[in-house]
C-alpha cells in the first residue's frame, strides 16, 4: 500500500527567491489566485506572467454582448464535393466584427490583492526589501505559506481557495501590524480587450479607468461589498476583515489598514455575479484541508521511489504536481483553457480539441466526477452545436473549436475547419461509464454521444471510385499546418472516426436503442489511411510529411496510442514513430506532443522510447518548479501537457484494454523502474 502524504510531501514546491515564470496558485477548479513571493499579488512586475485572480464565471463583452454577430462577416465558401459550405476563416473587409468576434466574450482579472509594506522610514518597500524569503506550496492542505522579512521583522502568510466557493482566505502574522507598516489594497484592472493578437491580451490593463466602474454597495466595520461594472456586465466582491479600516485611495483602488492591536490579521474576500458571502479564514483553511487531504487519499496514486532510472524522481515530481494543478485549473464546470485560471491566452476563451487533454486523465485517476464538471457544458449548448451543424448542412451537432461559456465558435483561418474535436464528448462519455457503468451515466450523455456520432458519420464523403468514406477537404488535421482545401484522410481523424463511431453504436446497444444503418457503414468502410515508403504520412496529399512538414503536432502517431489503432499496421506505425524521434522539429512541438508519442510507444512495446518521450529534454516539454508546462514566454503554462502526462502515465502504469497482463506494461521490466501504483484504471 503506498504512503500517500509521503509521496505527496516529497514534492511541494518551495521557492525562496522570484522565479519570474513561476508564480504558485491555489483554486479548485472554478476559481484561482495566483501569489508572488508575500502570498498576495504584491508584486506583480517581477513576474514575467501575470498574476491573475479568474473565474470560469467571470467574462465581458466589449461594449454589449453580441455587439457584433457572424451576420456581420464575410463567410468565405469553401467546395465540399460540389457544394459550398461557408466558414470565417478570414476578416475579408469585415476586420472590427472579425477581431470582435475573437475576442469576445473575454475572461476576465477579477481584482487584485496585495501588502502595502512601509519601511521605518515611511517609503514603500520593494520586492529587493524582502528578506528571508520562502514560500511551499503544502499540496496536502491546498494552501500557500509564506514567509518574509522586512528590516528584519519577520511576515508569515497564509493564503487558501475554498474548495467549493470562489473565495479567498488570508492570514497575516506579523509585527508589522502594530507598527502600522503593512496594508492590503484591493485594486481593479480595465476590461478592454482590442488586440489584434492574442499574445497582445496577456497583461493586464491598468489605465483606461473610465471605462469600468467600481462603487461600494453596502460597508460595516469589518466588511464592505463592491459592485463592478463594465459596459453591460457586472459582478460582486465582498472583502471581509477581522479588524481594521477602509480607505478608498484611488478611483478603483481600496486600502485596509489592520488595527493596531494585533499581531495577527485575517480576511476573506469572496467574488460572484450576484452578492457573495464570506467564510471566517479559519472555517476556511479548515475545508480546504479536509478537502484536498481526501482528494490525495481518494483515487489513483503512483509512487516511482524504488526506480534505479535516474529521471524517476523527476517524472514523479511532474505527476504529482500535475495532479495537483489539473485539479484547481481543469476541474471546473466548463473546459478550461490553456492556461487554466491563471491568466488569459486567447482571450481566455478555451479550444475544445484540447478538452481531451484537459480532462481524460481525471476517469483514469479515479477522479471522473470532475471531468463530468465539464462535460455538462456540452449539454447545454447542444442546441448551438446543432444549429452550426445545420447551417453548414449538415445533420447531428458541430462542436465549435475556439468558444467561451457561450458555446459560439470564434472566426479564424484554422478553427472553423479543424474537426479532432468532434469525437472527445463520444470518448470522453466512455472514459466516464468505465468509471461508472450504469444506465444513469448512458442516459446523462446519451444526447450528445448520439448527435456527435450523427454529424461525424454525415461529414464523411463516399467516393464512388474507390468505394470507401473519406474525410475532407476541407479540413485542417490536428497537425495545423496544412492547407484545408487539400487536406484529406489524416490517419488520427480516421481512426478517430472509427473509433468515435464505435462507441457510439456501442452506446445504441448498452441503451437498447436503434442506431443509423449509416454509422455502421462509415464505420466499416472508412479509407485507409494513408501511407507511402514505409511511414505514415499527415495526409493524403502531402508525399513529403518529413521533409516539409515535420513541425507542430506529430497527429499521425496518435492513432495508435492515444487510440486503439483498428485501422493502423503496427509494424508501419513503429516505423513512423522511429522516424517522428529522430526527425522531428521538436522544438516547434506542443506539451501534449510528448505524451502522445509515449502513449504510441507504450501500445507498440517499445517501453523505454516511451518513457524517452515523457522525458525528452527540449523547450516544450519543460515543466517548471511550479510543475507548469513551459512552452515560451507568454505561454508559461500550458495545461494540456499536464494532462496528457497524466493521461500517458496512468496508461503506461495500469495498462490498456488488450494491454499485456504484466504489471506496468508501458514501462521498461529490466528491472530501472519500479512502478508502484494503485487506484488508477486501464485505458480504452
Amino acid at each position: 500500500m503506498i504512503n500517500r502524504k509521503a509521496v505527496v510531501e516529497r514534492h511541494f514546491p518551495i521557492v525562496t527567491n522570484v522565479e519570474r515564470l513561476s508564480p504558485l496558485s491555489v483554486g479548485n477548479g472554478d476559481f484561482a489566485f495566483s501569489a508572488d513571493l508575500t502570498g498576495l499579488q504584491t508584486f506583480p512586475a517581477s513576474y514575467d506572467v501575470p498574476l491573475g485572480t479568474q473565474s470560469n464565471w467571470g467574462w465581458h463583452s466589449t461594449e454589449e454582448p453580441d455587439y457584433y454577430s457572424f451576420a456581420d462577416l464575410s463567410l468565405q465558401t469553401v467546395d465540399t464535393y460540389g457544394r459550398g459550405v461557408d466558414y470565417p476563416l478570414y476578416p475579408a473587409g469585415r476586420e472590427n466584427a472579425y477581431h470582435w468576434l475573437r475576442q469576445n466574450p473575454h475572461r476576465l482579472h477579477l481584482g487584485r490583492l496585495s501588502f502595502i509594506l512601509l519601511k521605518k522610514n515611511g517609503e514603500q518597500a520593494a520586492m529587493t526589501d524582502l528578506s528571508a524569503t520562502k514560500q511551499v506550496l503544502n499540496l496536502w492542505k491546498g494552501c500557500l505559506f509564506s514567509e518574509f522579512q522586512l528590516e528584519g521583522i519577520p511576515v508569515r502568510v497564509t493564503t487558501v481557495v475554498h474548495p467549493k466557493n470562489d473565495e479567498l482566505g488570508v492570514k497575516v502574522e506579523s509585527q508589522l501590524l502594530k507598527e502600522r507598516r503593512l496594508r492590503v489594497a484591493l485594486r481593479f484592472p480595465a476590461p478592454d480587450m482590442y488586440a489584434d493578437k492574442w499574445e497582445e491580451t496577456v497583461a493586464l490593463d491598468w489605465g483606461n479607468s473610465e471605462r469600468h466602474g467600481t462603487a461600494i454597495v453596502t460597508r460595516t466595520e469589518k466588511d464592505a461589498l463592491f459592485l463592478r461594472t463594465m459596459d453591460k456586465d457586472q459582478y460582486q466582491v465582498r472583502w471581509s476583515w477581522s479588524s481594521g479600516a477602509l480607505t478608498k485611495t484611488a478611483q478603483h483602488v481600496y486600502e485596509l489598514a489592520p488595527a493596531q492591536a494585533k499581531e495577527e490579521f485575517t480576511f476573506s474576500a469572496a467574488f460572484a455575479v450576484e452578492a457573495p458571502e464570506t467564510t471566517p479564514f479559519d472555517d476556511m483553511i479548515s475545508c480546504a484541508a479536509e478537502y484536498w487531504e481526501a482528494f490525495w487519499l481518494t483515487g489513483g496514486a503512483i509512487d516511482f521511489s524504488g526506480s534505479v532510472d535516474p529521471r524517476a524522481q523527476e517524472l514523479e515530481r511532474r505527476v504529482m504536481l500535475s495532479q495537483f494543478l489539473t485539479a484547481v485549473h481543469c476541474g471546473g464546470s466548463l473546459p478550461p483553457q490553456e492556461t487554466g485560471l491563471m491568466y488569459n491566452s486567447w482571450f481566455g476563451k478555451f479550444h475544445l480539441e484540447m478538452h481531451w487533454w484537459h480532462g481524460a486523465h481525471f476517469p483514469l485517476w479515479g477522479r471522473s466526477h470532475l471531468l463530468e464538471k465539464s462535460l455538462h457544458w456540452y449539454n447545454s449548448i447542444l442546441p448551438l452545436a446543432k444549429e452550426l451543424a445545420a447551417s453548414q448542412g449538415y445533420h447531428g451537432a458541430r462542436w465549435p473549436k475556439m468558444t467561451g461559456f457561450d458555446g459560439k465558435q470564434s472566426p479564424s483561418p484554422i478553427a472553423p475547419v479543424l474537426i479532432w474535436q468532434q469525437p472527445h464528448p463520444i470518448a470522453l462519455a466512455e472514459l466516464c461509464y468505465q468509471a461508472n457503468p450504469s444506465l444513469e451515466t448512458l442516459r446523462t450523455w446519451q444526447e450528445i454521444v448520439f448527435e456527435s456520432a450523427e454529424f461525424m458519420a454525415d461529414y464523411a464523403v463516399w467516393d464512388e471510385e474507390k468505394e470507401v468514406f473519406v474525410l475532407g477537404p476541407p479540413l485542417i488535421p490536428a497537425q495545423e499546418n496544412h492547407r484545408p482545401e487539400i487536406s484529406k484522410n489524416p490517419p488520427f481523424e480516421l481512426e478517430y472516426w472509427k473509433y468515435g463511431l464505435e462507441i457510439a453504436i456501442r452506446w445504441g446497444g448498452r441503451l437498447k436503442a436503434d442506431v443509423p444503418v449509416k454509422w455502421r457503414e462509415v464505420r466499416q468502410r472508412l479509407a485507409e489511411p494513408p501511407h507511402a515508403d514505409g511511414v505514415y504520412l499527415a495526409h493524403e496529399k502531402c508525399p513529403d510529411t518529413f521533409t516539409n512538414y515535420n513541425h507542430d503536432h506529430p497527429s499521425m502517431v496518435g492513432a495508435l496510442g492515444m487510440l486503439p489503432g483498428a485501422l493502423i499496421d503496427p509494424e508501419i506505425m513503429k516505423r513512423t514513430l522511429w522516424k517522428v524521434k529522430e526527425e522531428w522539429q521538436w522544438e516547434t512541438a506542443w506539451g501534449w506532443d510528448f505524451p502522445l508519442c509515449a502513449m504510441t510507444a507504450a501500445r507498440l512495446g517499445e517501453q523505454k522510447l516511451a518513457v524517452e518521450f515523457l522525458l525528452l529534454e527540449t523547450t516544450k516539454n519543460t515543466y517548471l518548479s511550479n510543475g507548469h508546462n513551459y512552452q515560451r514566454p507568454e505561454l508559461a503554462a500550458y495545461l494540456p501537457g499536464n494532462g496528457g502526462l497524466l493521461a500517458a502515465v496512468a496508461m503506461m502504469a495500469c495498462g490498456w484494454q488488450g494491454a499485456s497482463h504484466h504489471k506496468a506494461p508501458g514501462f521498461p521490466d529490466d528491472g530501472s523502474w519500479s512502478v508502484q501504483w494503485e487506484g488508477l484504471h486501464p485505458y480504452l
